[in-house]
């Protein structure tokens, strides 16, 4: 017996179905149809109403999460870039603790360092102020002679303390002495010693060259400064104004003290020296010079009265001279300041023009040169500057270094003509 198998077709091998097919199967089944379209309707009720209630809710949340995830986003950012930079600065302060623990050693000697700086300093004021007082004290015994401690301390504007132990101290040195009879206290013999130093090394001209350069830059001319040596002067100091003037003497020359400019020293010279000069026989350098020993006595007088000279062709024929005196800090007269020029550029009234820059010049020097008084020029005529004129003292006014005060007796007792003329 032979048994047939039929074979059920696979879900793959079955035909799409026809048109009629579909209309018998629903034929068949119409009511499972239709109880399926009549539920269809309700589910999308159901959908429609769920995606009404949904949008109410939902897109009010999605903004927020879309906003939300920038600001994530950006602290994410912000930390990963934030994250290197704290990595850095741990490492900057790790290695400036490094720094300051490796410096730290090395500062430690400082204060050291400040306060030898600050003993140094100290040192150099206390040094100062002694030194000063050494001077004060110097120039009050220069200027008023002999003199008591208190007297002394009083002229330095000094304690007696203070005044006492810088003494002392120039004593040991043989700057002063003291005389123990009296005890009083004088200058001591080393300043002979260091006065002649002073004068072989040119002292006078190296204070003077700035003011000589100075008058011959607002004169124009050339400006000469001579001292007395012996029977005669000589040139100590020159400053030619310009190259293309003519230079009549140079440094070292000697002339005679009755021609020229040399009768200003004459003039505040001892009398010994005057009555030498003047007994002698005088030498004639030009037609000009003066060689008669009554006129130059008097003229001798009118210096000293007039506190300055003119000369003309006395010594170089075709040269004019104004020359003026210069004084120490005793008051002595040192040397002769003077401007010296041809004649063709010195005619009248040119010289007195002159005078009051010389004069002025002069009392800078002598100033320099530690003369602390006014200056004891009597000048006549209009060229002469306030500055220049002699003027009593105030009643009751005192000179400290009594300069002013020698100076004035100095100039009284010479203002008599010679004594071989009286």
């Amino acid at each position: 017996m032979v048994t047939t198998v039929r074979r059920k077709p696979s879900k793959t091998s079955r035909s799409r179905p026809t048109a009629e097919t579909t209309r018998a199967r629903a034929a068949r089944t119409g009511t499972k149809t239709t109880a399926k379209a009549a539920a269809k309707p309700k589910a999308a009720a159901k959908k429609a109403t769920s995606a009404a209630r949904k949008p109410a809710v939902k897109p009010a949340a999605k903004p927020a999460a879309r906003a939300k995830a920038p600001a994530a986003a950006a602290k994410k950012t912000v930390a990963k870039a934030a994250a290197p930079k704290k990595a850095v600065t741990k490492a900057a302060a790790l290695k400036t603790t490094v720094k300051a623990q490796v410096k730290k050693p090395a500062a430690a000697p400082v204060p050291a360092l400040d306060l030898a700086a600050h003993d140094k300093e100290l040192t150099r004021a206390v040094t100062t102020t002694s030194v000063n007082r050494a001077l004060d004290l110097l120039e009050a015994l220069a200027g008023g002679g002999r003199m008591a401690l208190p007297a002394l301390s009083q002229a330095a504007g000094l304690g007696v303390t203070a005044a006492e132990a810088a003494l002392e101290l120039l004593r040991a040195r043989h700057f002063v002495a003291r005389d123990d009879a009296t005890s009083e206290w004088c200058l001591g013999a080393r300043w002979s010693v260091l006065g002649a130093a002073a004068s072989e090394q040119g002292s006078l001209a190296v204070t003077a060259a700035p003011i000589l350069a100075a008058l011959g830059q607002a004169t124009g001319e050339n400006i000469y400064l001579r001292v007395r040596v012996g029977m005669e002067c000589e040139t100590v100091a020159v400053h030619q104004t310009d190259p293309l003037l003519r230079v009549y003497t140079e440094v070292g020359k000697r002339m005679p003290l009755h021609a020229g400019s040399g009768r200003v020293l004459l003039a505040h010279a001892p009398e010994g020296v005057q009555t030498q000069v003047l007994t002698q026989r005088l030498q004639r350098f030009t037609p000009s010079t003066r060689t008669d020993p009554t006129w130059i006595a008097a003229d001798l007088h009118r210096i000293r009265q007039r506190g300055y000279l003119i000369t003309d062709s006395e010594y170089v024929a075709g040269t004019v001279s104004v020359g003026v005196p210069v004084r120490d800090a005793s008051g002595q007269v040192v040397a002769t300041l003077l401007i010296g020029a041809p004649s063709l550029r010195m005619r009248p009234p040119r010289p007195r023009g002159l005078l009051p820059a010389v004069l002025d010049a002069a009392r800078k020097l002598s100033e320099a040169l530690g003369f602390t008084g006014e200056y004891p020029l009597a000048v006549r005529g209009p060229a002469a500057p306030p500055s220049a004129r002699m003027t009593p003292p105030p009643p009751g006014a005192q000179n400290t270094n009594g300069s002013m005060m020698r100076a004035v007796a100095m100039g009284a007792a010479m203002a008599r003509p010679h004594s071989i003329f009286r």
